[in-house]
C-alpha cells in the first residue's frame, strides 16, 4: 500500500471532542488506532501517551449536558495509523 498523502505525526495527547484544546481535525482524516497494554481499544475518547492513560465512556451514564461520563484507564498507551 502506497500512500501518496503525508500523514501528520500523532500528538502526545489527542481528543475526539471538537470542544477540547487537544482536538486536531487533520489527524481524524485518517483512521487512528489505540492500544492499551498491547490490546487494541475502539472506544477511546481521549488519550495521553506520556502520562499513560486513556478516557473511555462509563457505560450509558450521561452528564447534565448529555455527554457521556468518562473513566480514566491507566496503562501503556500506543497510538498508530491503521
Amino acid at each position: 500500500m502506497n500512500d501518496t498523502t503525508q500523514r501528520p505525526p500523532l500528538p502526545d495527547r489527542l481528543s475526539i471532542d471538537p470542544r477540547s484544546p487537544y482536538f486536531n481535525a487533520a489527524i481524524f482524516e485518517h483512521e487512528v488506532g489505540i492500544r492499551l497494554n498491547d490490546k487494541e481499544r475502539t472506544d477511546v475518547d481521549e488519550y495521553c501517551i506520556s502520562e499513560g492513560w486513556i478516557k473511555v465512556p462509563a457505560g450509558k451514564a450521561l452528564d447534565r449536558k448529555g455527554n457521556p461520563l468518562l473513566t480514566k484507564v491507566k496503562g501503556k498507551v500506543e497510538a498508530f495509523y491503521k
